[in-house]
Order: C-alpha cells, then structure tokens, then sequence
C-alpha cells in the first residue's frame, strides 16, 4: 500500500504545489461514523482493505506560508526569489479567477483528482481493485474529520475518497463507449 500512496505522492500538480493530503482511514469507528454521510462508501466502507479520504487544501492565495514553504523547502528555489515572485503568483491566480476561497478550494480539490487518478492505476498494476467514492455529504464528513483533529487548523477539506481492497467476487464485463465514440483525432 505504501507504493499506491507513493504514486499519490509523487503526482504532479500545478506549479508543483501538492495541494493535496492523504488520511488512510484504518480505524473501524471512524470509517462507521463516516458511514451514514458516505453513501457512496456505504459498502467499502465496513469491507475495505484501506479506504483513503483525499483532502484539498484550503487558504491558498499568493502570500500563503503554505506556498512560500512549499517553494523554498521542498522545490529549493531560493527565498528570496520566491518573495520577488508573489506578483507573479497574483497574475496567475487572477489568470485561473482563483479570486475567491470557493474557486482557490475548487482548484486545489481538482489537483487531488490526479493523485487519485495514479493511485487508482497503481493498484490496478500490482492487482488490487479500487473504487472512487464523490458520494458523500461534505459539511458532515469535513465536520467528522475536524471533530478528530484531521483538518488541520481548517487548512483542508474532504475533495473525494477511494476504496482499495481484493474482490470477493468477480465482476461484470466493464461498458465502455467505443474508441470511436470519445476520442477524435486532430491532424
């Protein structure tokens, strides 16, 4: 499991922010506080071998300590360039309308969407099932959550979960639209 988080980890996301957090929610009385509020999981929840809540971060916004961490400490580009450079921080955020918490929230819940995307497709590789989960109410799950501390200090909110496990059965035949039907070359 630490090569599907690894994966996750390892993502790429705009500007390399990593807006992103992974809670691997093992703890049987969580997952069954969860329950009534993630119809989705209502299933995985009880049966999953791991059931991963994905968090975007919240607060970003050019002169974010979050942002000037994350390009000095773990980009390594130096502080002072980062500090000459929160104009251009401003162009892009007014660029992409990230004017306001719901948009800059919104933006950083899509960026989770990758991470989500390569696990999935990791443990696909090495044989182990999973199921994305958007089914659930957001105020009670981030309530849940920050009850228990695991909101920070409101620097995140629940963007989507996802079950991994072994089947118990095998599934149906997957339906898909053809090749044809979604996609269209451009030459």
């Amino acid at each position: 499991f630490r090569f599907i988080l690894e994966t996750g980890r390892l993502s790429p996301s705009s500007n390399g922010l990593e807006a992103w957090k992974f809670l691997v929610v093992q703890n049987p009385e969580l997952r069954e506080e969860l329950r009534p509020f993630a119809y989705g999981a209502y299933n995985q929840l009880p049966t999953a071998s791991h059931m991963v809540v994905i968090l975007a971060r919240k607060g970003l916004i050019p002169e974010s300590p979050y942002i000037y961490e994350q390009l000095t400490k773990v980009k390594k580009y130096p502080a002072e360039m980062v500090r000459n450079n929160v104009g251009a921080w401003h162009d892009f955020f007014d660029s992409f309308h990230l004017d306001n918490e719901q948009a800059r929230t919104a933006w950083a819940s899509k960026q989770t969407y990758i991470a989500l995307g390569n696990m999935m497709t990791s443990a696909a590789m090495i044989g182990i099932d999973s199921c994305p989960i958007e089914g659930f109410v957001p105020d009670r799950v981030n309530e849940i959550l920050a009850k228990r501390g695991l909101l920070g200090d409101d620097e995140y909110e629940v963007s989507v979960m996802v079950a991994f496990g072994y089947r118990a059965k095998e599934p149906r035949d997957k339906t898909r639209r053809t090749m044809e039907q979604v996609s269209e070359w451009i030459l």
